[in-house]
């Protein structure tokens, strides 16, 4: 009995993670009961989850591990399950009338984010390299099954195929890096890790590192493994592509930072090349090869690219400024990531849905309102202040100078610069072209959606202090 009752406890810190769980398998129930008619209340229960466990997360204080290690508590724990938690819920309410438009409403949609959430929400607690892979590819699998989501729809199905068999290759890599650093260190816990590297690392250890990188890499779609993200972003229905660009993200991008914060301080100057070389890869890349595309969605994806390397530019510091850099950076741009979508989610005429940049002609003429939103969203994610986007790659660039990565933060700006054309291209096509045929009527979700965030973008500079001294104490929780 005495260890039983000090099992309780323990799972009281996972409670929000099995919560969750538990209501997925209840939705499960549901649907399979009643079928597809039980759509809009399971969309309405998932959302209902998912806020019940945002509040539970965000009344958790103060840092506790369980499950021997494997799950941390922490203020960084908090902060980033808050962002996917956000970015999961915003995703399912801006695919509900896109679903019915489209009319494929299946009750197993909101099941397979819920479930990716959890996932996430394992990811950003792991403590071990056991509970890192378990979280990983709890996310990946539903993630795979929602891209193809679309059955009848033979982009979609590419998509989730390209996506399957790039994510396992992946899967594969993390999960030998992981069992080299355990045959390295004779641990898998990121404390016994970073205990066995005190001395030095060893070249098995920085091969292993390179390998679980590359695993979390693909994930953040950073180069080299970006590959599969312009197809994915452009096949995937465009509610999948929301959430690719959202949830995920986040979860993938504080794992990364945990990993290399938490297991590997004792050989910083090896990873920190890593990083370095990732984050300048994908800035690069994201800054011109988004500039000859027309799809918005795909130019969406290599935006997503060249930002994730902006982010990455905090973490390769390696410092408390750094990862707060990063958890600010990636809040902000999941708020302008949620807003893009929200307006992209609106491109729809009486024959369907569209997606290419000059679809948006004369948008500033025929829907003023939700040109003006987007050219916000756009001027922001250029990263033109005093927009929320200028703050972000500020932190992150400050904390990169302060840790002398002159060089790093100079290609940041430059690339930054670059990408600056693509934006203003749309806003100028919105604004300067002649108007095409106007959209329908923006649905009060996706309204309030994109309200909210350009609201966020232009007022953040009037009141950044919540943001900045939540993510101050989650980068200190981690150090």
């Amino acid at each position: 009995m005495p260890g039983l009752t000090a099992a309780v406890p323990a799972l009281g810190l996972a409670l929000p993670e099995i919560i969750l769980a538990i209501g997925a398998l209840a939705l499960v129930l549901l649907g399979a009961i009643r079928g597809d008619r039980s759509v809009g209340l399971i969309n309405g229960l998932a959302l209902a989850l998912l806020v019940v466990v945002g509040v539970l997360v965000m009344t958790r204080t103060g840092r506790a591990v369980t499950f021997n290690g494997s799950f941390v508590q922490d203020d960084f724990a908090k902060f980033m399950k808050i962002a996917a938690i956000i970015g999961s819920a915003v995703a399912l309410v801006m695919s509900i009338d896109y679903w019915r438009d489209e009319r494929v409403q299946r009750f197993e949609y909101p099941i397979l984010i819920v479930l990716s959430t959890i996932g996430m929400m394992m990811m950003i607690s792991a403590g071990d390299l056991i509970a890192l892979y378990l979280g990983l590819e709890l996310m990946s699998l539903a993630l795979y099954v929602v891209a193809a989501f679309h059955r009848d729809n033979v982009r979609a199905t590419e998509a989730g195929l390209k996506y399957f068999v790039l994510g396992a290759l992946s899967s594969g890599m993390l999960l030998y890096g992981a069992s080299l650093v355990y045959g390295f260190t004779g641990s898998v816990s990121f404390g016994g890790i970073a205990a066995a590297l005190k001395d030095n690392g060893s070249t098995g250890v920085v091969f292993g590192l390179v390998f679980v990188m590359a695993g979390l890499c693909f994930k953040i779609s950073a180069v080299p493994f970006h590959m599969w993200t312009p197809d994915v972003y452009e096949g995937a229905p465009t509610p999948v592509t929301a959430f690719f660009a959202a949830a995920p993200k986040m979860a993938a991008m504080a794992l990364a930072v945990r990993v290399v914060i938490t297991a590997f301080p004792g050989i910083l100057s090896q990873w920190q090349q890593i990083i370095v070389f990732v984050a300048i890869a994908s800035m690069a890349l994201g800054a011109f090869a988004a500039i000859g595309q027309r799809n918005i969605k795909r130019l969406m994806a290599y935006s997503s690219i060249g930002h994730m390397g902006f982010a990455l530019v905090g973490l390769a510091a390696g410092t408390t400024d750094g990862v707060q850099g990063v958890a600010i950076y990636m809040a902000i741009y999941l708020v302008m990531t949620l807003g893009t979508f929200a307006v992209i989610l609106s491109m729809r005429r009486a024959d369907g849905y569209v997606e290419t940049i000059e679809d948006l002609a004369g948008l500033g003429r025929t829907a003023p309102g939700t040109a003006f939103v987007f050219a916000m969203l756009m001027f922001s994610l250029a990263g033109i202040p005093p927009l929320a986007g200028f703050f972000a790659k500020w932190y992150v660039f400050a904390a990169a100078v302060n840790a002398h990565l002159y060089t790093l933060a100079v290609i940041g700006v430059l690339t930054s610069v670059v990408s600056t054309y693509y934006y203003l291209r749309i806003v100028k096509i919105m604004y300067f072209d002649e108007p095409a045929v106007a959209f329908e009527p923006m649905a009060p979700t996706l309204k309030i959606v994109s309200g909210l965030s350009g609201a966020f973008i232009l007022l953040f500079w009037l009141w950044p202090a919540p943001l900045v001294s939540a993510a101050t104490a989650a980068a200190k929780s981690l150090f």
